[in-house]
């Protein structure tokens, strides 16, 4: 007998109607989603769920790419408020004005440029800026931005336009058509990890199922391999229950297929440091592990709930700022201890920013553009970049309008740091989004320029308001490319195509002969198979 069950899940009325229905509605997609019914997919086993995803034509890229890089997604769920996380000195005024009992007061900033600064919350995250780990792009976000957690996050997850409702992700598009089998015969090693935070159409494919499977632990995974045992898909009812209990059953058997992985990386990986106790500490130190013990997998995801401040954000903000930042300093302290913190490059992410001015609960309501960071050893200098927020300049709801297009990182991310060919970035993406400049390029590392060139020494003067003569050392004889960006990726001059011998190099970069205002620009050379940049800052 088949039957079909509706589950009803309600709240309170808490910030308005709409905001609770789109509460209501977020909840229950995602408490169907972690029974595993539709969509999300997943088989609970504890408070805390590993998903692992199959096999890719991205994944297979990734996989064939030279080197071990990794990459890791932060989720800050429920819109983090970018003002009160990259703090804009150049309009402070206007920024207090807007914000009288949550601003960020003066004497509790710590000052990384002259125009921005983060709150004494992140301070965990100076030593990153210092050691030129740390990067910042600013007003990220999209056309015509939702401000529902609900569709918002669906658009982040699948990539698509805001006027188009695609329930597939952009990961999962790609699982049907080349592994149609996945959840019956998954490939050896996970592609990707997921610890937690579910609500994310990423790993969707066409008929709305999520190809991921969620168990609590990498411990628990150990004990799950010894002790179960494999279901049969064959015999199985003709009916909604039977096409239920066989997708169940398939998740249940890419658990047993990743258990032992999982759990003999886990194992072998030894966390060097000592984690703050809390939700986002514990995944890092877990993917940290897995890393250290030579999973193989290219791709995490974890996720910190919490941010979604409509009331007392005065005092939550801070509290999410600080467990942020214990933990990826946390993280990447671990990561150095055995050599992996220049392979991995972690993002944070939000699916949108958060009102300018404050509400009367001492909060901000759902907003739109805001920063995004980036950490890592190859980020080859601290900066931020993208356009400055401008306060006084907001659409009609009130709130920042974006500069960045978000796919424009993901794109970047994908070619420039995981090496995947450029026409399936723009297969993954839907389209072919500008690539941007942040900071590293495909295949070079730190252990590459000492191997091949043994050392590029580089440097910008100054030489007046309007002149720059960028200086280089080349220790070989090397193909040398020299370019400047703009902070949105676009070349804006090349002032160097050539051969040249081993020696010291200098080239001038006068940004009045390409008409070019004042800001922030980056110069990049490459030589041979080796790229370093800088960062210039024009005034006019």
């Amino acid at each position: 007998m088949c039957n079909h069950h509706n589950n009803r899940h309600g709240s309170a009325l808490e910030h308005g109607e709409a905001h609770t229905k789109d509460h209501q509605r977020w909840s229950r997609r995602n408490f169907i989603r972690n029974l595993g019914m539709i969509g999300g997919g997943s088989m609970l086993l504890g408070n805390s769920a590993v998903s692992a995803l199959g096999a890719s034509p991205l994944s297979m890229a990734l996989n064939g790419a030279e080197g071990d890089r990794v990459l890791v997604l932060i989720r800050l769920k429920g819109g983090n408020d970018g003002l009160n996380t990259i703090i804009p000195l150049f309009d402070y005024d206007t920024y207090a004005n807007l914000r009288p009992n949550i601003r960020i007061p003066e004497n509790d900033l710590i000052t990384l440029t002259d125009e921005f600064a983060i709150p004494s919350s992140l301070q965990a995250l100076e030593p990153l800026w210092n050691e030129g780990a740390m990067r910042v792009v600013n007003s990220v976000g999209y056309p015509d931005q939702n401000l529902s957690h609900f569709r918002s996050t669906d658009i982040w997850s699948s990539g698509s336009d805001a006027d188009v409702v695609d329930s597939s992700g952009w990961l999962g598009r790609y699982l049907t058509d080349l592994y149609p089998t996945y959840l019956t015969n998954p490939p050896a090693v996970p592609p990707a990890i997921q610890i937690g935070g579910f609500g994310s159409l990423t790993f969707n494919d066409l008929d709305r199922n999520s190809l991921a499977v969620s168990v609590s632990d990498p411990r628990q995974l150990e004990e799950i391999a010894e002790n179960g045992q494999l279901y049969d898909l064959n015999n199985l009812p003709e009916c909604l229950y039977g096409d239920q209990l066989g997708y169940l059953r398939s998740v249940a058997n890419s658990t047993f297929q990743y258990a032992e992985v999982i759990s003999d990386a886990a194992d072998a990986g030894r966390n060097a440091v000592e984690y703050p106790r809390h939700g986002l500490a514990n995944s890092l130190a877990t993917v940290a592990r897995l890393i250290k013990g030579n999973l193989g997998t290219k791709l995490y995801m974890v996720t910190l709930d919490g941010f979604d401040t409509h009331a007392r954000q005065d005092t939550t903000h801070p509290q999410l700022m600080m467990q942020l930042a214990g933990a990826i300093q946390s993280f990447y302290t671990d990561l150095a201890a055995a050599g992996w913190a220049d392979k991995v490059l972690a993002m944070t992410f939000s699916e949108f920013g958060r009102r300018v001015q404050q509400n009367a609960s001492r909060g901000t309501d759902h907003g739109a553009a805001a920063p995004l960071m980036l950490f890592g050893g190859e980020i080859n200098g601290s900066t931020i970049q993208g356009q400055r927020p401008n306060l006084s300049d907001l659409d009609g709801a009130g709130n920042l309008k974006f500069d960045t297009d978000f796919r424009q990182v993901y794109a970047t991310i994908l070619e420039n740091w995981l090496c995947v060919d450029s026409s399936t970035v723009n297969q993954v993406m839907g389209q072919n989004f500008q690539r941007l400049n942040l900071g590293f390029q495909c295949g070079v590392t730190t252990s590459t320029f000492q191997a091949e060139l043994a050392s590029i020494q580089h440097y910008v003067a100054q030489n007046s308001r309007d002149a720059y003569t960028i200086h280089y050392q080349l220790p070989n004889t090397a193909s040398v490319r020299i370019q400047v960006f703009s902070v949105m990726g676009q070349e804006v001059a090349l002032l160097k195509n050539t051969r040249q011998h081993s020696g010291k190099y200098e080239v001038s970069f006068i940004p009045s002969q390409y008409r070019l205002p004042s800001g922030q620009y980056f110069y990049r050379i490459t030589a041979d198979e080796a790229v370093l940049s800088g960062g210039m800052q024009v005034v006019r």
